[in-house]
């Protein structure tokens, strides 16, 4: 879809349907409102009084111009309480609209920027979260229906953002750029925990990785089997094991500020492909989303690409462990002993707890690299859902600042972030009698476990550990996110690369 900006007044726009906005309470409206109802003869206001239109979030009603105006349709959409509104509101409110006249058979709309002066929210801000909400809820996945199954296709095929104050269309345009940028990662986030586990591979997620660095400053190297295997990464390998899929250690790294080679930071994504829990096998209901295990890991390659597309002012580096955990032959069995890149030993407890692993020998290697910040990302423990559900993602670390630095780049983006302890004396819960540690809890407090077990390896870096286990997945429809993969936490990455930044170029 294509979004393009351009100076004029909505209310004299053609083509199938324009966008005008309402908070909830307004009685008369103004602004590009007010100029369309006058021009309808005062339509939005008889609709207002009537009851009809009410401005609540959520709410678009769509007015049949009938030759009043160049435009066929006028959507009226609902911005909500004005006390509760915020850039994520902006991108509820695009998703939704768009959606909306998707579903009708509109291909194409002029809409004005929502919210952009309102509480302090600058144009080009507003003009970014716009962008995004309407790319990111317009996408869906649907490649492997047939054509007869997808019957006739509506697609949205382009937005026109309509600006009175001609002063700002720049601002309004490099908010668009912004916004598409981001949005087109999260999109490929989703496309790669989408697709079904026999298509995304570790191999096919290097190649994916490849793709996104291609002429896009992006530096990337992909270590195989014999490269871990002479690196010691005992604990990545002990996992792949089990599969006839090779594993993958994907390098993807951006310089945006070569002159401070200090000012870095590490993204690690856990990328298991398909999780079958290994010898300690799931349910079958366990499994059937577990092609989805590698939305850690896809996060990082989409927040990698973000970064570069935006030209972030920070030098970043990110680590994918890419491997199946599978019940083979060869499969590594409960009891087993590992030796990880940093020389713990770890004892194996269960082989479902196999993120943890692979994040170990990735963190490791992070290290490896004089990387000082890292963040890492997983779908690591259900227990996170039992304690937070299914919209905030679990936040532990080592480095308050960080940790502060992350939860702050996650309410910027609309991405709901929740800080859990790590409490010292709970590191007793997975020493092993037989190794340095092993690779479960006692049971209780298990988000908690695998963030400490991850924290074992960060050997003195501020470290962050993301479980986006409940966030990584929707199972319904609901705002700027389709039911599916929904790309968490792909632009809270972004925003803290740009908060490190030493000053975005983009």
């Amino acid at each position: 879809m294509k979004i393009s900006v351009a100076p004029g007044d909505i209310s004299r726009s053609e083509g199938p349907a324009i966008i005008v906005n309402l908070f909830e309470g307004v009685t008369s409206p103004g602004g590009a409102a007010g100029a369309v109802d006058r021009a309808l003869d005062g339509a939005i206001s008889r609709l207002i009084e009537q009851g009809e239109i009410r401005g609540k979030r959520g709410e678009n009603t769509v007015i049949h111009t009938l030759g009043r105006l160049p435009a066929e349709r006028v959507v009226v959409a609902g911005l909500g309480k004005p006390s509760k509104f915020d850039p994520d509101a902006v991108r509820v409110v695009s998703a939704e609209v768009c959606r909306h006249l998707r579903s009708i058979g509109v291909r194409s709309a002029s809409t004005i920027v929502h919210g952009a002066g309102i509480g302090g929210l600058a144009p080009r801000a507003a003009a970014s979260a716009m962008a995004e909400g309407a790319v990111m809820g317009l996408y869906r996945f649907d490649k492997y229906k047939s054509d007869d199954e997808n019957g006739d296709r509506r697609d949205m095929e382009e937005i026109t953002v309509i600006d009175i104050d001609r002063s700002r269309v720049t601002d309004v345009e490099e908010g668009v750029r912004e916004g598409v940028t981001l949005a087109e990662a999260v999109n490929l986030c989703r496309d790669m925990a989408n697709e079904p586990a026999n298509v995304m591979t570790p191999t096919r997620m290097a190649e994916v990785a490849l793709e996104a660095a291609v002429g896009s400053g992006l530096r990337i190297e992909v270590l195989e089997r014999s490269h871990m295997e002479a690196l010691g990464m005992g604990a990545l390998l002990g996992v792949a094991q089990g599969s006839s899929e090779p594993p993958k250690l994907i390098v993807l790294a951006y310089d945006g500020d070569p002159d401070d080679p200090s000012n870095r930071l590490g993204l690690i994504g856990k990328g298991i492909t398909f999780d079958s829990g290994g010898l300690d096998i799931k349910s079958a209901a366990g499994m059937l989303t577990m092609k989805g295990d590698m939305a850690g890991g896809g996060a990082v390659i989409a927040a990698m690409k973000a970064v570069a597309g935006l030209r972030i002012g920070a030098n970043v580096t990110g680590v994918v462990a890419a491997t199946e955990n599978m019940p083979g032959g060869r499969a590594q069995r409960p009891g087993d002993v590992v030796t990880t890149m940093s020389g713990k030993t770890v004892e194996i407890g269960n082989t479902d707890a196999e993120g943890r692993l692979v994040l170990a020998d990735a963190v490791t290697y992070a290290r490896s690299l004089g990387i000082e910040r890292i963040v890492d990302v997983a779908t690591l423990t259900g227990a996170i859902i039992t304690a937070l559900g299914k919209h905030y993602t679990g936040v532990f670390g080592s480095d308050q600042k960080l940790v502060d630095s992350v939860i702050a780049a996650g309410a910027e983006s609309g991405e709901r972030m929740w800080q859990l302890p790590l409490p010292e004396d709970y590191r007793q819960n997975y020493r092993s009698d037989v190794a340095d540690i092993k690779n479960t809890g006692s049971g209780a407090a298990g988000s908690i476990a695998g963030a400490q077990f991850i924290g074992e390896f960060a050997d003195g870096a501020a470290w962050t550990h993301l479980d986006i286990a409940g966030t990584a997945r929707a199972d319904s429809t609901r705002g700027y996110n389709p039911k599916g993969a929904t790309g968490a936490p792909v632009r809270t990455l972004a925003a803290l690369a740009r908060r490190l930044s030493s000053g975005s170029k983009g």
